[in-house]
């Protein structure tokens, strides 16, 4: 496949590096020669220098026997403008747009924009997947990362191993020996900062991070074995009244089960358009890291403080004070990488890494043929993938002992018609069954020619 990506950011950059690293056809745009340089220079890439929306530059890039374009600078208008002529100029079949303005968004996601005067298949938020990543970290307060798969009923769970939890020091086979009718497998383990998918014999120790996929409905058994306390989140204060802190708190109020929640903006202007929208919601105005405007929205009394600032040493500096105030659950924003590794040692519960999020949108939405979800994990280390198995995969028919899995990749939830089933060796893999599996990025590409899915992108 034939695929031009459009802005050389970190965005755009994780993209070509997934897309480039399972031998498609890549060619990156960017009015910033050393983004493009960068990109030549460390991904298996053509890049072009220019602004992606101007016609001789997208044909230098291919546009005319490309398959698909993926419009990710960060100005929303060259995006727009760059798939209106993708669209004309070069009848490109698949057009993907990163928007952030409000204000496109609403129109577009209301069809005031028809494809014909806006042809563009697939519009991604980010703001919007940051407030849908945020809402999950609110339910699953004792993990620091969650996704949700098979439509619900299966869970995505980041837990990080502390000195009270039950099954530490022991062996993942005899896990399955102590629980047998658990519905959860341990997918992947970071540890001294490398992430890998873990053997039977494999232990767990004080201080791994663990990813799960469990099945919805032990969810609650799961968090009690490995040493977590599931809490209802009634009381919840939310830093930063922009749009992702808007978007949370809407969704709250909407909520049927009844969440307090307070929203703190720095921003007079923001403040009072949060406080227009919002219904139930108090909204105060002022800094975050005042540890009196902190008091005044209850921060003692909070389940959990959710820092969604667009600056992530606020972010990070609030969620801190938090904490130390005495609040149970602290959430922070963060778009550099390199502050991640600072999260756990300041004692921040959980982040969410809108790189991440987008790249995860991205990639579900181009990898459309089986595949019905992708979640990248850490700095775009891991994916898990949710796919149908085809009556033509080398899985159909197999044991999942018996199928030829690189080191990397752990099958971690099986869907069976309408019953989500207990994962072991023995499961036979059949045509028609979903599968949820954890994959190394190094071995994505394995699985998708495991799949068959990898040639069929729309």
């Amino acid at each position: 496949m034939k695929v031009i990506i459009c802005g050389a950011g970190q965005v755009g950059w994780q993209i070509a590096r997934h897309l480039s690293g399972e031998r498609n056809d890549v060619t990156v745009v960017d009015n910033n020669p050393e983004l493009v340089r960068r990109a030549t220079d460390t991904l298996d890439v053509q890049g072009v220098a220019g602004f992606a929306s101007y016609p001789d530059v997208l044909e230098r890039a291919g546009a005319k026997d490309a398959d698909m374009i993926i419009a990710a600078t960060h100005s929303d208008e060259v995006n727009m403008v760059t798939c209106q002529v993708a669209h004309s100029v070069f009848a490109i079949p698949r057009k993907v747009a990163r928007l952030r303005s409000q204000s496109y968004l609403t129109a577009i996601y209301s069809d005031l924009y028809r494809r014909d005067h806006m042809p563009i298949d697939v519009v991604i938020s980010p703001e919007r997947e940051v407030a849908e990543a945020a809402l999950q970290r609110l339910s699953a307060p004792a993990a620091f990362d969650t996704e949700t798969f098979l439509d619900g009923k299966a869970q995505l769970l980041g837990l990080t191993i502390e000195e009270d939890c039950p099954v530490v020091n022991t062996p993942l086979r005899q896990l399955s020996d102590l629980f047998s009718t658990l519905r959860a497998v341990v997918v992947g383990v970071r540890r001294d900062g490398t992430l890998f998918a873990p053997e039977s014999r494999d232990q767990l120790f004080v201080g791994d991070s663990v990813y799960l996929l469990v099945h919805g409905e032990d969810v609650g058994r799961t968090l009690e074995i490995f040493g977590k306390h599931h809490k209802k989140q009634e009381r919840v204060v939310v830093l930063g009244g922009g749009n992702v802190g808007l978007a949370v708190a809407s969704a709250l109020e909407k909520r049927t089960e009844r969440i307090r929640a307070k929203v703190i903006e720095r921003d007079r202007r923001r403040a009072e358009q949060a406080a227009d929208t919002l219904e139930r919601t108090i909204v105060l105005h002022g800094d975050g890291l005042d540890m009196g405007l902190l008091n005044e929205a209850g921060i003692t009394r909070a389940d959990a403080v959710l820092c969604v600032t667009d600056d992530d040493k606020t972010n990070m500096l609030a969620a801190v004070r938090a904490k130390s105030a005495g609040c149970p659950m602290a959430i922070a924003l963060v778009n550099d990488p390199t502050l991640i590794p600072l999260m756990e040692p300041l004692g921040v519960d959980a982040w969410i890494n809108p790189r991440s999020t987008t790249v995860s949108s991205i990639l579900r939405h181009i990898r459309h043929g089986r595949v019905r979800s992708v979640y990248s994990i850490g700095d775009a280390e891991a994916e898990v993938i949710e796919a149908e198995v085809l009556s033509t995969s080398s899985m159909a028919g197999k044991r999942i002992r018996e199928i030829d899995f690189p080191e990397g990749v752990l099958v971690g939830a099986v869907r069976k018609e309408d019953k989500v089933v207990r994962v072991t060796g023995n499961t036979r893999i059949e045509d028609g069954d979903r599968v949820v599996i954890f994959a190394l990025t190094k071995d994505v590409a394995q699985v998708e020619r495991l799949l068959q899915v990898s040639i069929d992108f729309f």
